[in-house]
């Protein structure tokens, strides 16, 4: 098993990890959670994906791992504690999705990854980017996966204490992220992976089947038996040995990725 790489592309911190021969291989793209594990490197230990013949890129999301403010999550927090749509998730999807060309094309030119189509995974707020990148650019995709992912931004948002005190333009920044009215615009894109803990949050477990039935063709659902929403333990920051249920969600990813890798191939 090789070592991860650690780096930046066009300002966004990343951990690679190399396909087991090394060298020229296609190229998955993630985008972690903001509960555990919230960092490109504990998402990488969290779901490493190692059998897969693919260089798995994990970036990093605003204001988490390498972009704490001084070190520590408080600035995140406050912005949630300020506003948790206006101030935090809608611009922390909004900026990921934004810098994520220039950093695409950072890492074609600093990795053997070539010019193909890419693999694009999600997990919570980070599924939020995954399937932004399906329904809002035109990068070519061979296959997409969401695990415990944020379809409905309307739905996290109701998991905060309190109701909302939504105006005009915060309707039309949360409805804007509401995949499932997009559903039209994800079918026929990519194949698509929607993996639900079955102790997730019952919102965001309903969002994910209604998700899979609006898509229907290419897209297929997966359960995970006694997972939660988080994929690994507090503080989640940085690597940790693998839990059994990530393991299995880890398992479901490799398999899924591997089949539409051979697919690509065939193509």
């Amino acid at each position: 098993m090789r070592s991860p790489i650690t780096g930046t592309a066009a300002g966004v911190p990343f951990t690679a990890l190399p396909p087991a021969g090394g060298g020229a291989a296609p190229l998955i793209i993630t985008w972690h959670m903001l509960d555990a594990p919230r960092s490109d490197a504990a998402f990488a230990a969290a779901l490493p994906m190692h059998d897969l013949p693919a260089w798995r890129v994990h970036l990093g999301m605003p204001m988490c791992g390498a972009r704490m403010v001084d070190g520590s999550m408080d600035a995140g927090l406050e912005l949630l504690r300020k506003d948790v749509l206006m101030s935090a998730l809608y611009p922390f999807v909004r900026q990921a999705t934004e810098e994520f060309p220039a950093a695409l094309a950072s890492i074609r030119a600093q990795l053997p990854v070539g010019d193909g189509p890419i693999g694009v995974l999600g997990g919570s707020l980070g599924g939020v980017v995954t399937l932004r990148i399906l329904t809002d650019t035109e990068i070519p995709v061979f296959a997409g996966a969401v695990v415990n992912a944020a379809i409905r931004l309307r739905s996290v948002v109701g998991l905060f204490p309190g109701d909302y005190p939504y105006d005009d333009e915060s309707s039309r920044a949360v409805d804007s992220l509401d995949f499932i009215a997009h559903a039209d615009s994800i079918a026929g894109r990519a194949p698509l992976l929607v993996v639900s803990g079955e102790l997730d949050h019952p919102a965001l477990r309903a969002d994910a089947a209604r998700l899979v039935d609006a898509v229907g063709e290419g897209t297929e659902f997966l359960s995970i038996e006694g997972l939660a929403h988080p994929l690994a333990d507090e503080p989640g920051i940085e690597p940790a040995p693998q839990l059994p249920q990530a393991r299995t969600v880890d398992a479901g990813l490799t398999e899924w990725f591997q089949r539409h890798l051979t697919d690509a191939d065939s193509r």
